[in-house]
């Protein structure tokens, strides 16, 4: 934390802006009527319009660095999309669905033996909601343990400085700031011909909050959300199919051999996958939606049945509203905000983070955005390493991976060797009998330098910290086959893929 004030000469923005990457948190943007004014206040060293992960993360820093700070939300709730209908909910579900998946299906393997069970979904959700709320209260307390005034309603550009406020309780309010972030994140992604009515034709905010369980549930794309959300349904009873236009499931970004393994094991667990197939249209009129699907080249159409379609084919920036056109600021081909590496738009003074604009649309990156673009302001120096940013899918086993994936590499023409080491193999994974999976690590040829981590099974989401820590410090496979794991643990597999990829494993 700084103890003195923070120069005027500092808080000022230098230097052009220029086209480079980067983000956004998520806040849905729009002017209401105009009822009063309230007067205007002084004016802020940093105004944030958005109050999502990017979002409250820069407001909390700069709070801790002595700027005085606002952070404007529409929602009423702090957290953005992730905390309030996406990260956080769907993880709730994913681990109490998980769980009497466990109990219906596993228990008794383990010598335990339960009577009749029964899902109360009206409870599930109630743990969900609980969850939610807890820690939404919690970052609206941490605004104010760092003086962040928190503004509630919907923002938009009156002029460079000025952001002009619609306040939920009614009336109108200016905000001025030196600087101004732009944190309004992103929102799904439309299939067109099909209206979402988050009932029977969902996005991911839909699916969280199904008051049953839909008899059969088709999903739009097999990426991270989709597989995610279809597998908490098809554990709670559902018949799940999911139809991918790629020929594979998690999106690009999961290394094929991963992929192929995970695509497996959901099938085994009872979700369907049609691959390399588009959805041609989608016809909602009925109690019964019906699917038009084909195969991607083109060839026979088929129909599916479907009691609720849930379309997870992406998200977009959201920038609705935020009256860009009175400022000038543009967006590009595929409505992100366009950026230098400080974050700038072509207004100095006014920076992008988060979803918004360039990037994976991930809440650790918007946070380490967050911080770097306050730094910026602060010290004149931030750092984010987008080549270690980790991903993870939170189905069962888990996949997670960070740094570059064998077809990149191939397609890069870099030398590089695998080592793997398979969870049947590891004795903490045995004795939990949760062995499905592997750890692989990809190294340079020549150096041993670590190029990417990818892991499918137990733990996978926690272990993935490792790999990223390695990526960040330019680790070698040696680096982490020589560093001592505990025994007996799940990230004993970690230490012998390791040792797989410079030599060979002890334990397989």
């Amino acid at each position: 934390m700084l103890s003195r004030a923070i120069p005027r000469s500092v808080l000022r923005s230098t230097a052009a802006s220029s086209s480079s990457s980067f983000r956004a948190s998520n806040i849905y943007l729009g002017r209401q009527s105009r009822r009063w004014y309230a007067s205007e206040a002084e004016e802020k060293d940093l105004v944030i319009v958005g109050g999502g992960v990017a979002g409250y993360v820069a407001a909390i820093k700069a709070g801790q660095s002595g700027l005085k700070v606002a952070c404007i939300e529409k929602r009423g709730t702090l957290g953005g999309t992730c905390l309030n209908v996406g990260c956080i909910p769907s993880k709730s579900l994913l681990n109490n669905s998980h769980l009497l998946h466990t109990i219906q299906h596993d228990t008794k393997n383990r010598g335990i033996e339960v009577g009749d069970i029964k899902l109360n979904l009206d409870v599930m959700m109630k743990a969900k909601d609980t969850s939610v709320q807890g820690l939404t209260k919690g970052v609206e307390f941490l605004f104010k343990k760092n003086n962040v005034e928190y503004i509630k309603g919907t923002g938009a550009f009156k002029d460079e400085h000025t952001i002009a406020v619609n306040l939920n309780d009614g009336g109108e309010t200016e905000v001025k700031g030196k600087n101004i972030f732009i944190a309004t994140g992103s929102e799904s992604t439309p299939f067109p011909g099909l209206t979402i009515n988050e009932e029977n034709v969902i996005t991911s905010t839909g699916a969280i909050a199904l008051k049953k369980v839909p008899k059969k549930m088709v999903v739009i794309g097999g990426g991270i959300i989709g597989l995610e959300m279809g597998s908490v349904w098809s554990r709670l009873g559902s018949e799940v199919t999911v139809v991918e236009f790629l020929g594979q499931i998690g999106g690009p970004g999961m290394d094929q051999e991963i992929s192929k393994q995970i695509q497996k094991m959901l099938a085994k667990q009872g979700m369907k996958f049609k691959l390399n197939t588009k959805v041609t249209k989608g016809d909602a009129s009925a109690e019964s939606i019906k699917i038009n699907v084909e195969a991607a080249k083109g060839g026979k159409e088929e129909l599916l049945d479907a009691d609720v379609v849930l379309v997870a084919i992406g998200r977009r920036p959201y920038t609705a509203g935020l009256g860009l056109e009175n400022i000038g600021l543009d967006v590009d081909e595929r409505g992100r905000l366009v950026i230098d590496q400080e974050y700038r738009t072509k207004i100095p003074h006014i920076r992008a983070i988060g979803d918004v604009t360039f990037g994976p649309m991930l809440a650790h990156k918007a946070e380490e955005e967050g911080v770097a673009a306050v730094e910026f302001i602060t010290k004149n120096y931030g750092h984010v390493n987008y080549n270690a940013i980790p991903s993870v899918m939170y189905t069962h086993p888990e996949v997670a991976w960070v740094g570059q994936n064998e077809q990149e590499l191939k397609a890069q023409g870099v030398k590089y060797k695998i080592g793997s080491f398979p969870f049947s193999a590891n004795s903490r994974a045995k004795t939990n009998l949760d062995t499905e999976g592997m750890v692989k690590f990809i190294t340079d040829a020549e150096t041993d330098r670590i190029l990417g981590v990818h892991i499918v099974g137990p733990n996978a989401g926690e272990m993935i910290a490792e790999g990223t820590l390695a990526l960040e410090y330019g680790a070698s496979a040696e680096d982490v086959g020589r560093t001592s794991h505990a025994h007996p643990t799940l990230s004993e597999a970690f230490k012998e893929a390791a040792m797989a990829a410079y030599g060979k494993a002890i334990h397989y």
